[in-house]
């Protein structure tokens, strides 16, 4: 599946995106990239057994807020992007 990352979160990840295989859902997602970007990464983007309320996660262009929140189930076909929350105005 393709990873495609935003903002802040490039700075984070070094890359606007990233092709990945094998995991089954947001959650496993989520923590095998912490594991390849390091802390900094997974602080931003996981709380407690939870996404944090930082990002704004798509899949395949849905929020997930509306599909099955972390544990949305994932293809290897499916297109997840990550966005920081941004705020102002």
């Amino acid at each position: 599946m393709r990873v495609k990352f935003f903002g802040y979160m490039r700075d984070y990840t070094g890359c606007k995106e990233t092709d990945v295989k094998g995991y089954e859902t947001l959650r496993e997602l989520l923590a095998g990239l912490s594991r390849v970007y390091g802390e900094r990464f997974g602080k931003e983007v996981l709380k407690d057994v939870g996404i944090s309320d930082r990002i704004i996660v798509l899949v395949n262009g849905r929020n997930i807020v509306f599909l099955n929140g972390v544990d949305t189930h994932l293809e290897d076909s499916d297109e997840v992007s990550i966005f920081p929350v941004v705020a102002g105005g």
